[in-house]
């Protein structure tokens, strides 16, 4: 029998087609099955390929031929989940294609948020935190509460990566209270992460309470696939308890299975933990082992995070101890390499990355090394173009740090010198196709709500509030546009906003709020709509906003 082919299409980022055939015969056995059935056939068969991608056709051809859009998606993405690591932006835009035909806002988010989840897991960050930030702006406009949490917890994963580790805290707190009823997967993930963070500010208990409460929640819900993880975590957090016997032990008990799951970004972090443990035990030729394997992770995937950093200047440290000038050399081209991309992925970060070799250092070893070698007739045409990338890195740095120094300063400067006048308001009372007793009416009761501060109620619209001063929503509408020369949402938001300022001048204590609470004490719906309002009004973010605050009042 001759099967009949269809072709599954996609567009790239730069507009290519990408196409695979797809039969659209599907099996007789199959013909009646639902999509829950074909699914958990193709979980059950991970491990068999041949047999699962007969299930991955099946499911796909059954939601082509009832030209179901947000089964045909699903199909793309079970074909995502199953596909080698090339083919998976492939299955991604097609998600995405299929997703835009249907028209549907939550499935078009979901299909940008699994693009983003696959850069991500390629440590494209950028490109997984633009793809978030698309899927969001979906997602924010639907009731699917799931997807809006998901989107929360890919977004705080950005900046654990990112260093902003107490508003990743925050994220996967409000997280872990979603999915801890509604998704088994997104909670224990969400757990992991809330322990990583701790490591990375310092609270070392809180992150070994977090990771037995995900070890046990993992065997209530009868699940160990998270378990590794969390062994994972508490080796690295054992490093940073001096226990380094127990971090050796947890890491390396932890690490097959992580390894299986070809997760290389976590296996590199085990191996530099492993390293760095024997090397405070004495052990350094052990340690230079683990060092270099973070480096074969390193050159293959280039992967690299600040903290993997110190890898190379560890191996650099070990060379020079043993006047291996060669290997000195090759390690610390490796670190150049490194700087170069932190300084590309990390952008907010780089300033903050603490170089135990800096600049300077590096010149000077450079150059003794550079003058070991030509006594050995070896050219010296690679040290001096080291050289000069290191000075030319060194300027651009420089350069980069002192501007956007400058630029914040600037922006808070003059945000505080025109604060004064920012609530200035258009006193005229002509306003086409409204009479002059009504505007003055509605400016009256304008004045009335903000001396009451009654702009602080929580999910205030423009319906509420027209209902509150008996109007209808374009009057009110261009009355506030006229007299305070903003639209209603900028018009509330500002005063939030303005009203928390007076608050954070005032009282020391909101200073040392979160921005969750922050936004509560105004009446902002979320945390993230408070940032944006915040950053909106004042051209900053609220904690820099507030630390040059604390600063203008010592």
């Amino acid at each position: 029998m001759n099967k009949i082919y269809t072709l599954i299409c996609s567009l790239g980022m730069g507009g290519q087609i990408y196409a695979q055939e797809i039969p659209r015969k599907i099996p007789d056995t199959l013909a009646h099955k639902n999509y829950d059935y074909l699914y958990e056939k193709i979980e059950n068969l991970k491990k068999d390929s041949n047999k699962q991608s007969i299930y991955l056709k099946t499911f796909l051809s059954k939601a082509k031929s009832e030209n179901n859009n947000e089964e045909i998606v699903n199909g793309y993405k079970n074909y995502l989940h199953a596909a080698p690591e090339s083919l998976k932006l492939v299955y991604a835009d097609s998600m995405i294609y299929t997703a835009k035909k249907s028209k549907d806002n939550a499935l078009i988010g979901s299909a940008y948020l699994s693009k983003g989840i696959v850069y991500y897991s390629e440590k494209k960050l950028r490109r997984a935190l633009d793809h978030y930030l698309i899927a969001n702006n979906y997602i924010s406009t639907t009731e699917n509460q799931y997807l809006i949490y998901k989107v929360k917890y890919n977004i705080a994963n950005i900046k654990y990566y990112l260093g902003f580790y107490h508003e990743a805290i925050s994220l996967f707190n409000e997280c872990i209270g979603y999915f801890k009823d509604n998704s088994p997967d997104g909670y224990l993930n969400s757990i992991h992460s809330l322990g990583l963070c701790y490591i990375k500010i310092g609270a070392h208990g809180l992150c070994s309470q977090t990771n037995k409460k995900g070890l046990e929640e993992g065997k209530r819900l009868g699940t160990n696939e998270m378990d590794s993880y969390f062994m994972h975590s508490e080796g690295v957090n054992q490093y940073f308890k001096n226990n380094y016997a127990l971090a050796i032990k947890n890491i390396s008990d932890a690490l097959p299975a992580i390894e299986e799951n070809d997760d290389f970004g976590n296996v590199a972090v085990g191996y530099f933990y492993i390293g760095k443990s024997y090397w405070t035990l004495k052990n350094k030729q052990i340690a230079v082992t683990y060092f270099k394997k973070v480096d074969e992770i390193f050159a293959s995937k280039k992967y690299i995070r600040p903290d993997l950093r110190q890898n190379f200047e560890m191996l650099i440290d070990y060379y020079k101890a043993e006047h291996n000038s060669k290997m000195q050399l090759f390690y610390i081209r490796k670190l150049l390499k490194a700087d170069s991309l932190l300084s590309k992925r990390y952008v907010y970060l780089s300033g903050k990355i603490h170089k135990e070799y800096d600049t300077k250092q590096l010149l000077l070893e450079k150059e003794g090394i550079e003058n070991s070698l030509q006594k050995r007739k070896y050219n010296d045409y690679i040290f001096v173009s080291v050289i000069a990338i290191l000075f030319l890195s060194l300027l651009f740095l420089a350069y980069r740090f002192t501007r956007n120094k400058k630029l914040y300063r600037q922006k808070f400067e003059a945000f505080m010198k025109k604060e004064s006048k920012s609530n200035e308001k258009n006193l005229s009372l002509t306003i086409e196709d409204i009479s002059q007793e009504t505007v003055i009416s509605v400016l009256k009761q304008l004045e009335k709500f903000e001396k009451e501060k009654k702009f602080l109620e929580k999910d205030l619209t423009l319906v509420k509030l027209t209902a509150a001063f008996e109007s209808n929503t374009k009057y009110l509408s261009k009355i506030i546009y006229h007299s305070r020369r903003k639209k209603f949402v900028d018009y509330i938001n500002d005063l939030k906003v303005d009203y928390l300022i007076t608050l954070l001048k005032e009282d020391p204590k909101i200073r040392k709020y979160s921005n969750k609470a922050l936004a509560e004490e105004i009446g902002f719906s979320s945390t993230q709509r408070f940032a944006n309002a915040f950053y909106a009004r004042t051209g900053m973010p609220t904690s820099y906003f507030i630390e040059e605050l604390q600063k203008e009042q010592l």
